[in-house]
């Protein structure tokens, strides 16, 4: 039997042809696929590409605002310091000026007492009322001299534990105390006593 070639042709060539139409069918179907997903594309893109800047700027803002709280707390913190620095160097001026004063009262109560030794002579001489007023005038005065150095004392301790104090919890001013407030008037009261009893006498 004769083979029939030319069926088998005709056969292939209809193969070839459905197989092509079908190609063709597909990649005219592509690109409106292609259009679809290439709309659908730009839309994702765009989504991501703005969390991604939103997600930037997040970052960026989250991150000024710590290094301006740090900022914020750096300037405090400097600021205090520099209070610190400027009480400190206030209670410093204010404890020289008081070491000066009672260093006056001192220096004032022994030249009192060295002035009263002129009038000593004159009035140990007289009776027991003037000798008494004289020794209590010289008692008086050298008490001032003693509490005027006990209050030179309190201020240099006051002085001292401001400098020690590093985190600045004493605020406690410098003061001389009661010492060196009495101080001033035992002079004057001993100066007057020496007084009377050179009237008397």
């Amino acid at each position: 039997m004769p083979v029939p070639w030319l069926q088998i042709l005709d056969a292939v060539i209809g193969v070839t042809d459905l197989a092509r139409s079908r190609k063709i069918r597909r990649m005219a179907d592509a690109p409106e696929q292609q259009l679809e997903t290439a709309g659908r594309a730009p839309a994702a893109l765009e989504a991501r590409l703005a969390s991604v800047v939103v997600a930037a700027l997040k970052e960026a803002f989250d991150r000024d605002t710590r290094r301006l709280e740090l900022e914020r707390e750096q300037a405090a913190a400097e600021r205090e310091r520099a209070e610190r620095a400027l009480w400190l160097e206030l209670q410093r001026q204010a404890g020289d000026r008081e070491i000066g004063r009672l260093r006056l009262l001192a220096g004032v109560a022994v030249a009192s007492w060295i002035g009263t030794l002129f009038f000593s002579s004159r009035l140990l001489g007289g009776g027991v009322g003037v000798r008494a007023m004289l020794g209590g005038g010289w008692l008086l005065i050298l008490a001032a001299f003693a509490l005027a150095f006990t209050a030179q004392s309190n201020v240099a301790d006051a002085l001292a534990t401001l400098a020690r104090d590093e985190n600045g919890l004493s605020r406690r001013p410098v003061s001389s105390g009661a010492a060196g407030a009495l101080a001033v008037w035992l002079i004057v009261a001993g100066l007057a006593l020496i007084g009377l009893a050179v009237l008397i006498g």
